[in-house]
């Protein structure tokens, strides 16, 4: 099987009468959609249908069409009917606004949008901005003629063919269109099925839940392939709601379930309920947790949460992931090398990065074809694509440390270091320390010059609700001397900047760029403190 419809078709023909999508019922109200089960017949049924109407409308191999229909049902038949024809699907996050959307549908030359109604017209505006002839329908509209004849209709389609284009975040720049294709997405679903250790997958029983949006490949490429090539039942939450969340895992009968770091802390800091653990959940696979949760949170809801790294470029053909024991529970450990992957730390001279020294991860499969499984290269940057490509190694861009016994530590992303004096400091580490202080909702670091240091450490503070506006000056000590208790003095803000809001992409990552850019005339400014003064060496 080599696309993702030979493999949604091939488990709908083995499971006709099972539950392959189940809506609960906070989701069915979010969308005004009807709760409760679609089963294979069903979904192949539908799927048969929409692949019958877009074939008529003349939509084929090579042509691109945009998704911008959250994470509805509608979403995935749309996605697997236009597979089957050899089109690709382009994921469009609907908290994408003008300029977003202009330059989406420029670079990728979509002509068609299947869209929520009331989107509509955005997606028009930003066509013509981008001068790119363009039609939208509704999820239930007819599929209007196709505008060109498709490009590669003499081709065969197959594992190769581009599957989907998904659009990086661009914290630092303009987003980049990773090309993606069938092999790439069937790929991690083999992959996911095959887990071990603590992450075992039983065929046609597991029901996976994630509130992760189908914009991003977690949820395109993990939870719901997974699904496709082990059987099972897909729960698709239409975002993460901390106060219903165990709720929807009970209603929905869920026994794996994905998250996001930020997910486990808030779900923690509801008060602690008997009803904590009346669930089904086997395990979580994610990333991000932070250190300090991850065990009370195992104990508290009694499921593993299992931690993994991979990116958009790499889908899981180069994924580390704890789910062999000794897991390291509390240290920020991502797990070991696996046999289909090939791993180097690589310092700032080219050379291996020694055990316990950060280094940047270069990754790529093993074999003959390093490039296998991976992304197929950026939309119209062949430039970039080597680039990431160079010497053979796909570079991630990412810090990691590995240790003596050969586990994993994510670090920070490499462009966001600090480098004060000499030393090297992770935004992320900081960030970490200071979004536990009891005053501040959210923060986000970032270097700013410094005449002697060469840089200083300057975060952003988005203080909660209820502290107190008028004593910044105290609470700007007081963050200060909780990172000093915890951090090394050096690693300490040299400023604390309150703000309102953080710079923020539509997938809610912060916008290092903007941050960068911010950081260079916050100094300056009445809301910024200078804390220099209290960074003094320990001991």
């Amino acid at each position: 099987m080599s696309t993702v419809h030979d493999v949604f078709s091939a488990t709908a023909a083995r499971t006709p009468g099972a539950e392959f999508l189940f809506t609960e019922s906070v989701t069915a109200a979010a969308y005004g959609i009807a709760a409760g089960a679609i089963r294979w017949s069903d979904a192949a049924a539908e799927v048969a249908r929409m692949r019958t109407a877009y074939a008529a409308a003349g939509y084929g191999h090579g042509h691109r069409i945009g998704l911008l229909l959250e994470n509805r049902p509608a979403f995935l038949f749309h996605w697997f009917a236009l597979n089957a024809l050899g089109a690709s699907v382009v994921p469009i996050n609907a908290d994408m606004r003008s300029a977003e959307l202009s330059y989406l549908i420029g670079h990728s030359e979509i002509g068609l949008a299947v869209t929520l109604p009331e989107r509509a017209a955005d997606l028009q505006a930003a066509a013509a901005l981008a001068d790119v002839a363009f039609e939208t329908m509704g999820p239930d509209d007819a599929m209007p003629a196709a505008k060109t004849v498709a490009p590669r209709a003499a081709e065969p389609i197959g594992a190769d063919t581009e599957c989907a284009l998904l659009y990086t975040s661009g914290t630092t720049g303009r987003p980049k269109g990773c090309i993606l294709s069938n092999a790439y997405f069937v790929n991690a679903g083999e992959w996911y099925a095959a887990l071990d250790g603590v992450c075992s997958v039983r065929r046609d029983t597991e029901r996976v839940m994630t509130p992760l949006p189908l914009t991003h490949m977690n949820a395109m490429a993990c939870s719901t392939m997974v699904v496709l090539v082990a059987g099972g039942c897909l729960v698709q939450l239409d975002r993460f709601h901390p106060k219903s969340w165990l709720q929807s895992a009970c209603e929905s009968g869920a026994t794996i379930v994905h998250y996001l770091g930020v997910m486990p802390a808030m779900l923690l800091s509801a008060p602690p309920s008997p009803a904590d653990r009346d669930h089904a959940i086997r395990w979580g696979f994610g990333a991000g947790v932070d250190r300090k949760n991850h065990a009370p949170f195992e104990v508290r809801f009694g499921f593993t949460l299992v931690e993994a790294w991979a990116m958009t470029e790499t889908g899981v053909a180069a994924c580390i992931m704890a789910n062999h024991e000794p897991r390291l529970v509390g240290e920020s450990c991502f797990g070991r090398q696996e046999s289909f992957v090939e791993i180097k730390l690589m310092d700032d001279q080219g050379n291996d990065a020694a055990v316990g020294t950060p280094g940047e991860l270069l990754v790529r499969s093993t074999g003959t074809d390093p490039r296998r499984a991976f992304f197929s290269g950026y939309l119209k940057d062949e430039k970039a694509t080597n680039e990431a490509w160079a010497g053979g190694w796909f570079h991630t861009g990412d810090l990691v440390r590995r240790d003596a016994e050969g586990n994993f530590f994510f670090v920070d992303r490499k462009k966001n270091v600090i480098r004060r004096s000499g030393e090297n400091i992770s935004a992320v580490e900081v960030e970490s320390v200071l979004n536990q202080h009891p005053a501040v909702k959210s923060s986000a670091v970032a270097a700013t010059p410094d005449a002697v240091r060469g840089d200083e450490v300057l975060a952003c503070i988005v203080l909660r609700e209820d502290a107190d506006q008028s004593a910044k000056q105290q609470i700007a000590a007081s963050i200060v001397d909780h990172a000093l208790a915890q951090l090394a003095y050096y690693k300490a803000p040299g400023y604390i900047a309150f703000i309102d809001a953080l710079p923020l992409t539509p997938s809610q990552k912060i916008q290092r760029g903007e941050l960068r850019a911010l950081a260079l005339s916050l100094p300056s400014q009445p809301n910024c403190i200078d804390t220099r003064s209290m960074k003094k060496r320990q001991g």
